[in-house]
């Protein structure tokens, strides 16, 4: 079932997405890059750990130099520079060189923090994703964007590093925890919305087979989440004007994810952010008052919340504020992506105070 789309960086071939269903192939597409040569350190998480990397050992062992792992404790809160140090500190210890070679096995956290560390290390290391985590799969490992948090402002400090390949295992998601998989489905809803109407009603018809991971669906929603990812950072790698519709529903997003102390998954706020931003359209007449609800619709049958409880520390104006550290801002003005209809959406810098405070008031629900 193997399938291969090819990714570019400044019009040449970069890298592979590979999209199997298992971990069988990965040494042949690893093979390419003479690792019988390179030391791997394969860096994971706590929650991964125990269902890959003993596999992946016994599958890269024999042809491999050498290989090593390199386990963080899961969660956003760990993507810092605390964990980039230690991993520092792991390969150093190991004599790591510039041509060896570091594997991302795990969600988005993992891919962005590896990533990271690969960028930097030795001023570029090699590097590969393996996504294990359908957000992950669809999003944050293509595109070469890569970071850390720092003093939990989302993905201040990053490099934008291409890998040597994308391979993915699509079983990976038979692990993946009801609440992690469904928050994946913030990104591939936001992939409809912001580039393909086609698409977006895909979703809608096969919500019952998505629900129940059949296999064939995932399969095909997955390849045409990444197509529309890779196309979109094709053109624009290094997020100079069109990829900026990617953080489509992340302005306001980023900053809820952060205020709740990333106790509510990325995907989760991400659909938030998705559901105000949703509500600017319909104010400024983009989208019907139908369609808004459409939309609110498919997020909650995918278990994605469309609401928030408001407290003395998440408020609309503590929101805003906290917004404005983030990286989508542009000379003090807020990058916000508007839909103007369901697969064409567009980057606006007018979105006013007050229409940000009035979508928050639509989303935040106050004590009963």
């Amino acid at each position: 079932m193997a399938k291969r789309i090819p990714v570019k960086y400044e019009e040449k071939f970069s890298y592979d997405i590979v999209i199997e269903n298992s971990y069988e192939n990965l040494p042949k597409e690893l093979e390419v890059f003479s690792i019988h040569n390179k030391k791997l350190c394969i860096v994971t998480e706590t929650n991964v750990k125990d269902f890959y990397v003993d596999e992946m050992m016994s599958l890269l062992q024999p042809y491999a130099k050498e290989v090593i792992v390199f386990t963080f404790q899961a969660g956003e809160s760990h993507k810092n520079l605390d964990t980039i140090q230690s991993l520092y500190q792991v390969l150093i210890e190991h004599k790591f060189e510039r041509t060896d070679m570091l594997l991302a096995l795990g969600g988005g956290v993992t891919g962005d923090l590896t990533g990271y560390a690969a960028a930097t290390y030795l001023r570029g290391i090699d590097f590969v994703q393996l996504p294990t985590s359908l957000l992950a799969q669809v999003d944050s490992s293509i595109g070469g964007k890569t970071g850390v948090d720092f003093q939990s402002y989302k993905n201040m400090i990053g490099a934008f590093y291409q890998p040597k390949l994308v391979y993915m295992n699509l079983h990976t998601l038979d692990t993946l925890p009801k609440r992690e998989y469904f928050s994946g489905m913030g990104e591939i809803i936001k992939h409809g919305l912001i580039k393909e109407k086609a698409y977006y009603k895909w979703l809608q018809t096969h919500l019952s087979q998505i629900k129940e991971r059949e296999f064939s669906v995932l399969e095909e929603m997955i390849e045409r989440s990444c197509q529309i990812k890779r196309e979109v950072v094709e053109r624009d790698p290094k997020e100079k004007g069109e990829r900026a519709l990617l953080n489509f529903g992340h302005t306001l997003g980023h900053a809820i994810e952060k205020l709740m102390n990333f106790s509510l998954l990325h995907g989760e706020c991400v659909a938030l952010g998705i559901v105000a931003s949703s509500y600017i359209s319909y104010k400024r007449n983009y989208i019907s008052i139908e369609e808004l609800k459409e939309i609110e619709q498919i997020v909650t049958d995918l278990s994605l919340p469309v609401r928030l409880q408001r407290t003395e520390s998440l408020t609309e104006d503590i929101i805003i504020e906290t917004s404005k550290n983030d990286k989508k801002m542009e000379h003090e003005v807020i990058k916000f992506i508007l839909v103007k209809e369901c697969g064409n959406a567009y980057i606006d810098k007018t979105v006013t105070k007050e229409e940000m405070k009035d979508a928050l008031s639509y989303i935040l629900t106050s004590c009963s």
